[in-house]
């Protein structure tokens, strides 16, 4: 479902002053000064901002990349892709001989790498106008319809379907609204209002960041997929729910889930990462070890390494992934705007942050999400695109005096620690400027059809 966008009556008197052939900026005056007032320490750039200016340049430089990708992109991807595989091919070479941080520390960049850098870009759709193997490279195609393409292409606790609703859709098009599946601050609130010693709240951050991805993010994007298949079907929601409370094992487990049984959780999402990769995989150790007369010792080792190897990735995805938009100086939104509109390409820059980047292998550590501004402003772009784009974005945001953040990734652990805590919030935007700016947004949209009929 794409969001809608809001029209003010209070900003009307813009359209209406315009087609009565009264001055424009006389109507704009009588509101900058109540405007200006809502505006705190540090927003003094919106009083001037211009949205259209700052909206072309944007829509212009993104088209600008979408066309120039290629084969470059292509060889790219195959690069990474073999960096990838060559942590894999370690992580099985070593696992079976005992608990070894090599085996758990491969294993467990292979199974971030596999999610966020091949699957994440993929399902996007970032190769999808430029890899000449489109019956693999499509997000069409991409690790769906079948277990077994979801085992070649990206086997993780997330079902790929549900994750593409969850993410490419309902995340990217209502970024730090009330209706994102990701708002860390929302989703904690029962944490951030939590009368309990600091050091409690910090130890029940620490056991998300170990189990977040089967706990939190596989039942939720499963919830997700049923909530757009029931909005497809025109079917009311079930009495009483309310769609935006997140759903995790421990609601399944309660009894508190009305989407979906425990077992069809199970039996369908969960069930076969768990039973395959965990058990599975390393039977092959198994049988040669009887074969060899050392017994089962290998095979354990290797299921007690990836295990192991499942905490460290879950670590390594929280502290890429939860934190890219999320902080004391992240702003939320009220209502939701068009997509591409100039509401969402000035969204995309607030509510996100970039982290260090520039070489590849810097860039594979963060699992690419260190160019999490750029990414949501075309989020069908490759990996190589989002390396090209940051310098030209950051200058065009300079130009128009938009903040851009970036910083380390662990700084903004400590400040999305501090969110889940409830030690910090995030910023709202203010409420006239974003009201103007969605009713900006609108009178372009009429204007565009116009010109267009």
């Amino acid at each position: 479902q794409k969001p809608t966008w809001t029209h003010r009556s209070s900003l009307f008197c813009i359209q209406q002053s315009s087609a009565h052939n009264f001055p424009l900026t006389m109507c704009r005056t009588a509101t900058t000064q109540s405007r200006a007032s809502d505006l705190k320490e540090g927003e003094e750039w919106i009083e001037t901002f211009d949205l259209d200016a700052f909206t072309a340049d944007i829509h212009s430089l993104g088209k600008k990349l979408e066309s120039e990708q290629g084969e470059d992109d292509v060889r790219h991807l195959n690069k990474i892709i073999g960096w990838s595989n060559l942590c894999a091919a370690v992580g099985f070479m070593t696992m079976g001989h005992s608990v070894n941080l090599i085996a758990i520390v491969a294993l467990s960049t292979w199974t971030f790498s596999r999610w966020t850098i091949i699957a994440h870009h993929t399902c996007h759709g970032g190769f999808q106008n430029c890899h000449p193997n489109l019956n693999r490279w499509s997000r069409f195609k991409f690790a769906l319809g079948s277990l077994w393409r979801r085992m070649c292409d990206w086997f993780d606790w997330m079902m790929p379907e549900a994750w593409n609703v969850e993410h490419n859709n309902r995340h990217h098009y209502n970024l730090s609204e009330v209706d994102d599946p990701d708002l860390v601050e929302n989703n904690v609130s029962f944490l951030r209002d939590m009368k309990a010693p600091l050091l409690v709240k910090y130890g029940i951050v620490a056991f998300f960041m170990t189990t977040w991805k089967w706990f939190y993010y596989s039942p939720n994007t499963y919830k997700e997929l049923k909530l757009a298949k029931l909005r497809r079907e025109g079917q009311k929601l079930p009495k009483g729910v309310n769609p935006e409370d997140a759903v995790t094992v421990k609601t399944i487990v309660m009894g508190e889930n009305p989407f979906y049984s425990a077992w069809e959780f199970f039996s369908i999402v969960i069930g076969p990462y768990l039973l395959i990769h965990f058990f599975l995989l390393p039977l092959p150790l198994l049988i040669a070890g009887r074969a060899l007369g050392s017994g089962d010792v290998t095979y354990w080792n290797a299921v007690k390494n990836l295990f192991l190897a499942e905490m460290l990735t879950n670590i390594h995805g929280f502290v890429a992934v939860v934190t890219n938009h999320a902080g004391e100086d992240m702003y939320r939104f009220r209502d939701g705007c068009r997509p591409f509109s100039g509401s969402f390409y000035l969204r995309q820059v607030l509510a996100s942050v970039d982290f260090a980047m520039g070489t590849d292998l810097i860039d594979f550590m963060h699992g690419w999400l260190n160019y999490q501004i750029e990414h949501h402003l075309w989020p069908n772009l490759s990996m190589l695109s989002y390396q090209k784009s940051a310098p030209m974005v950051r200058e065009i945001c300079a130009k128009h005096g938009v903040p851009y953040i970036q910083e380390s990734v662990f700084l903004r652990l400590k400040k999305t620690v501090d969110i889940m805590c409830g030690t910090s919030s995030m910023k709202w935007f203010p409420a006239k400027y974003e009201a103007l700016y969605l009713e900006q947004d609108a009178v372009r949209e009429t204007q565009k059809k116009k010109a267009s009929k």
